[in-house]
């Protein structure tokens, strides 16, 4: 792996050894041992979004590993001048060990790394958002003991997460169902190419069939950023497709609810569903950190 810009860069081998090494790190953390992996080896993370769990959890990455991390906002470099992305691209490879970018437009971090001859790490774009995924399926292992025979739903916008979910299910054979409003599908391409993997992906609109026997629920935000102007109607269109918990009620029992941050309370999911037991939500939060050092120790350190 050269570069981290979509879920599927990996293979399946690829995924458990990033999950397995990020366990190590979060026993490692919980243990207080120190640790140097990274030493001397510093982080270029550019955003052109602004970011909470993203920016703090390759950050601290980078710290508890013994590198540096550098904080480069969109309009604080002459990116936000003009300056051509492969410029950039070109002069940061002679400074930094890797690249992280946050992006608007996926083709802004593909570009970047047609010219980069270090690693470059997709933070979020439109289209995926593959960091977010690894966090997300050491949460549903961590609390599943494993990632085969689960059945995941997701309820509610087919976006960035929906997109790199889809493909991470069809490399790992998770059984997924995505129940969305019609004309808010995930993207087409993605889905046709999750199904030439031989991925289970299937389509149900009404969420209380959706999440019939589901393992797992994930839901975010109806309106991401960059679509606010739609908000109001958003919300009228999404409205059945809250998480709640007589929505709960279909699936099984001990159905784990995952939410990537941050949450809209009262619009996509509850209250009550975020402080009930069967959220794992802060769970899932807390192992974007340790994702987060597995996939830097596998593109820049030396794993022991």
């Amino acid at each position: 792996m050269k570069h981290l810009i979509s879920i599927s860069d990996l293979d399946r081998d690829g995924i458990e050894e990033i999950l397995d090494l990020a366990d190590r790190l979060k026993s490692e953390r919980y243990k207080g041992m120190v640790s140097e992996y990274l030493k001397n080896k510093s982080l270029a993370m550019i955003f052109e979004l602004p970011s909470t769990r993203t920016r703090v959890s390759f950050e601290v990455a980078m710290s508890d590993m013994g590198g540096h991390a550098l904080y480069l906002g969109w309009k604080d470099l002459q990116l936000g001048r003009g300056e051509p992305i492969k410029d950039t691209a070109r002069v940061l490879s002679r400074y930094v060990h890797a690249v992280m970018i946050r992006a608007r437009n996926h083709r802004t971090i593909e570009e970047f790394a047609e010219y980069s001859t270090i690693p470059v790490i997709n933070g979020l774009s439109n289209l995926e958002h593959p960091c977010q995924i690894l966090a997300d399926l050491m949460t549903i292992r961590e609390y599943k003991g494993t990632l085969s025979k689960i059945k995941l739903a997701w309820v509610g916008d087919g976006n960035n997460v929906c997109n790199s979910l889809i493909l991470a299910s069809s490399i790992l054979g998770i059984k997924m169902v995505y129940s969305t409003p019609p004309g808010y599908e995930p993207d087409t391409n993605i889905v046709e190419k999750a199904k030439s993997l031989g991925g289970d992906i299937t389509y149900i609109r009404e969420p209380e069939e959706a999440v019939n026997e589901a393992d797992v629920i994930y839901t975010d935000v109806w309106t991401s950023m960059g679509q606010e102007e739609e908000r109001e109607k958003r919300l009228k269109v999404f409205s059945e497709y809250q998480v709640n918990m007589r929505l709960l009620e279909g699936a099984n029992e001990d159905v784990i609810v995952l939410h990537c941050l941050p949450a809209h309370r009262g619009e996509e999911i509850t209250d009550e569903v975020i402080e009930s037991s069967n959220s794992v939500i802060y769970d899932q939060s807390e192992n974007r950190l340790h994702a987060q050092k597995a996939i830097l120790l596998k593109l820049i350190g030396e794993v022991e």
